[in-house]
């Protein structure tokens, strides 16, 4: 699989025009794009570093890749429920392990909080059904965390694991910070911290050098810089949102393991390096380029199997902009139409097709800070669309992934 000249070009206009005017579009971005054998089909950047860099946008960039990140602890609990280590729907068994989980209260709508009536599968934490939240997609978990307010960008572990449940365990779907639970079920029973986890187990064996929680210097120097849209449409520069592990001591080792291993939102990486992981799941758990196994065909499919079949319209109750800083209103994930609503697999969407051309089955997500992945297994395809935009659903990103992805697909069709 390969494309043409003509693609490729017009792959490259997008990205270009959508790099334009760095304070009205997007100061920069960096797409990749692989076939099913890992091969990039397309790989472009344009802009610059940072609005204030006098640095070119490059593939070499380093990126927040926030909830993208979710993916990759999703792999690592399907790897050790593989080994029988981890169980998915044992909830005595996770809640031994993890005990802060016997101890989290439900919240209720009148801002009282009263205990939970069910125990906590890793299963529920993969799929979003366990009842945690976060504060800047729900306003009532906001409103329960004044007059402080909560941080779960801090890293500090206290800020995730004192927050509390939405609804009793298993009874709807609430988007938040479940996958960093489950980061920490890996870390119980594996010994290790979260990071060093997917640095033996996942990243190691691909070849993956530039992915990691604690970006080295070398990383640091080629980190993209964190920007803002205003109201009024404006791109402004601001400080990292996560900001600790980029400014911890990375030769004090006291220091560096007090900070809290996100699963849910830690990693920085490089889009090329990203893709790598997706070449993975486009070959049913195997590495086209090296041949090394990491989940089996079995253990893939569970993860792209619809988890929620209960809650058919998840995807359309909306998201509000509770912290407005952080994110943008979202009225539906991925609206499609003439198609049953969207499912969710095991930390990731199920899209169900839609206007691009993608398989049904195929699966996507994103982080907050305006990143974008989706992996065709179907069509052989996936790719991934960075940028450094708060807040979340910038519309000028959306467009410029939708449109490289639909142009993606009409170039697979011919």
């Amino acid at each position: 699989m390969s494309f043409s000249a003509q693609t490729l070009s017009q792959l490259r206009d997008i990205v270009d025009r959508a790099c334009l005017d760095p304070q009205k579009d997007i100061p920069g971005a960096a797409i990749v794009v692989i076939g099913k054998d890992g091969k990039e089909l397309f790989a472009h950047s344009a802009g610059k570093r940072g609005l204030v860099s006098k640095d070119p946008m490059t593939l070499d960039t380093v990126f927040w890749i926030a909830s993208c990140t979710k993916m990759l602890t999703g792999l690592a609990c399907m790897q050790l429920v593989e080994q029988g280590a981890l169980k998915l729907d044992d909830g005595d068994h996770l809640e031994n392990l993890v005990p802060e989980l016997k101890e989290v209260q439900v919240l209720r709508e009148d801002g009282t909080c009263e205990a939970k009536n069910r125990k906590i599968t890793l299963r529920m934490l993969l799929s979003h059904t366990s009842g945690f939240g976060y504060t800047f997609f729900n306003e009532r978990l906001r409103d329960w965390s004044f007059p402080a307010g909560a941080n779960e960008f801090s890293g500090r572990i206290e800020d995730i694991i004192s927050l509390p449940l939405l609804f009793q365990p298993g009874e709807g779907w609430e988007y938040g910070t479940g996958v960093d639970w489950a980061g920490l079920a890996v870390e119980r029973i594996s010994g290790l911290g979260l990071n060093a986890y997917l640095q033996k187990h996942l990243f190691e064996p691909l070849g993956i050098e530039d992915m990691s929680m604690f970006p080295s210097k070398d990383m640091r120097n080629k980190l993209a810089y964190m920007h803002t849209r205003s109201p009024d449409g404006i791109i402004r520069p601001r400080d990292h949102l996560l900001r600790t592990p980029l400014v911890v001591n990375l030769d004090d080792v006291a220091e560096t393991g007090r900070v809290f291993n996100s699963g849910g939102a830690g990693m920085f990486a490089k889009p090329q390096e990203y893709c790598k992981v997706l070449a993975v799941l486009l070959n049913d758990g195997t590495c086209p380029r090296t041949g090394v196994q990491l989940l089996h065909k079995e253990t893939v499919d569970e993860m792209f199997q619809n988890q929620i079949p209960q809650f058919p319209n998840y995807g359309r109750q909306g998201i509000p902009a509770s912290k407005p800083d952080l994110t943008n209103v979202i009225g539906e994930l991925y609206p499609v139409q003439d198609i049953p609503p969207q499912g969710w697999g095991l930390t990731f969407m199920k899209a169900n097709g839609g206007t691009t051309g993608r398989s049904t089955d195929a699966a996507h997500w994103a982080g907050l800070a305006n990143l974008w992945w989706w992996c065709d297994r179907e069509n052989g395809v996936a790719g991934m669309v960075c940028s450094q935009i708060l807040p979340f659903a910038d519309s000028r990103v959306i467009n410029l992934w939708i449109e490289l992805e639909a142009q993606v697909y009409k170039a697979l069709s011919k």
